[in-house]
């Protein structure tokens, strides 16, 4: 039932939103990354208005490697939590010049030894960046509504990656997650969600429990 039901899902999503790809910009994967670091509790609209500056003034990985910590936290400061991603970007930029010869990595195993990059940056980085597929990238939209239509039952984004592959074709593995996040930023929003639009209502556990109520 569930195969049967992600599949509605999937089908109508994609005629919704299939055309939509990821909201950063970035013109290069170190940017990418950069961006994605960036995006941490914070939306993406404000982490554009913020790489507009810095990746004019940080062109290389050794600019971000030699950049002064103090300078580039308040380069980043608006987007929250700023002190540890200045630190994680600096080292990470460290650790792709020295390790890697100045290439961001194109496997899970490398990307998550680098600091401040955990699996959903690895998947958006391995998907956005360079086309490779290993997972799907679970962010708080994707784990948000995963629960309420009833793709999976855990609140853990490593399960909810794991339940979410499981029943995904992999060809949509990169799509899911924006298809998600754009279903949960224009109707499925938090605390005022607009159930009575919403194009996979039907299909949606949340909504039909409280139609029954």
């Amino acid at each position: 039932m569930k195969q049967e039901k992600v599949n509605k899902i999937i089908k109508i999503l994609d005629k919704e939103y299939g055309d939509v790809d990821i909201a950063l910009n970035f013109s290069n994967v170190f940017e990418l990354m950069v961006a994605t670091i960036l995006s941490a509790q914070c939306t993406d609209k404000r982490v554009n208005i913020v790489t507009s500056t810095l990746f004019k003034k940080y062109k290389t990985v050794k600019d971000y490697a030699n950049a002064d910590l103090k300078e580039f936290e308040n380069d980043i400061k608006s987007t929250g939590f700023y002190r540890n991603k200045a630190k994680n970007i600096i080292e990470t930029a460290n650790i792709v010049l020295n390790k890697f010869d100045g290439i961001v990595p194109k496997t899970m195993e490398e990307l998550t030894t680098l600091k401040g990059v955990a699996r959903k940056t690895a998947n958006i980085v391995l998907g956005s960046g360079y086309g490779i597929n290993v997972g799907i990238a679970v962010d708080t939209h994707v784990i948000r509504l995963t629960n309420l239509i009833g793709l999976s039952k855990n609140s853990d984004p490593k399960k909810i990656e794991k339940d979410l592959m499981k029943i995904v074709p992999k060809k949509y593995w990169k799509n899911i997650s924006f298809m998600i996040q754009t279903l949960g930023r224009r109707v499925c929003i938090a605390r005022r969600p607009k159930c009575d639009i919403c194009p996979v209502n039907k299909l949606c556990n949340y909504y039909n429990k409280k139609v029954k109520n």
